[in-house]
């Protein structure tokens, strides 16, 4: 859930005490703070606003963005070990030479389909997204679950029964490129158990 989505959900006593905690941290005042420096594997996750479904009002919208969304990160040198688009969000699962131009390249996306689609949708004005949330990768045992958990959020979200039939995601090349044989083990071996919960209610 992002940090916007959480906010309008505060009394306005809840929300003067959190700025102020925010504030005396140094901390943005309404996105996540990224605490990612220099070369880093990384999981970055992006939710439109409110989770409502504006990537997903047609396949072509879905396809458009995950073309758009893969040449930005080519463009920050970014080495993209899974990704997946659902309906209203995304995960990425990256190694980054910076996490910044990373960052500033979603944000000229998120900017660029939001004017795009709002004008299609004649919705002028709507948030589109929420700044994306950025967590570094702990330890190989974290990588795999993280990389599994991309792959199984179709399967999550109850789109799709397999990995492999979700079309904008990068489960499919995963298969042929491992196996399935191998894929079953590393599932096996770092189960996703209760990875993410409560991220993207």
């Amino acid at each position: 859930m992002c940090a916007m989505y959480r906010w309008r959900n505060l009394s306005k006593d809840e929300q003067a005490a959190l700025l102020a905690w925010r504030q005396g941290l140094q901390r943005p005042w309404h996105s996540p703070p990224h605490f990612v420096e220099g070369p880093a594997r990384v999981h970055l996750t992006a939710a439109c606003y409110g989770h409502s479904s504006i990537v997903g009002v047609t396949p072509e919208r879905m396809t458009g963005f995950s073309e758009s969304l893969l040449h930005a990160l080519a463009e920050t040198s970014s080495t993209v070990h899974a990704w997946c688009l659902l309906p209203n969000h995304y995960h990425l699962l990256l190694t980054v030479l910076d996490l910044k131009p990373v960052l500033a390249a979603l944000a000229r996306l998120h900017g660029r389909s939001s004017f795009t689609w709002n004008g299609e949708d004649d919705q002028r004005g709507r948030k589109v997204w929420c700044a994306p949330a950025d967590r570094a990768i702990r330890s190989e045992a974290h990588f795999w679950a993280t990389l599994n958990y991309i792959h199984h959020n179709p399967v999550k979200h109850g789109y799709t029964q397999q990995w492999q039939d979700w079309p904008w995601a990068s489960a499919a090349d995963y298969l042929l490129s491992v196996g399935r044989e191998q894929a079953l083990q590393t599932w096996k071996a770092y189960p996703i158990l209760d990875y993410g919960s409560g991220w993207d209610d």
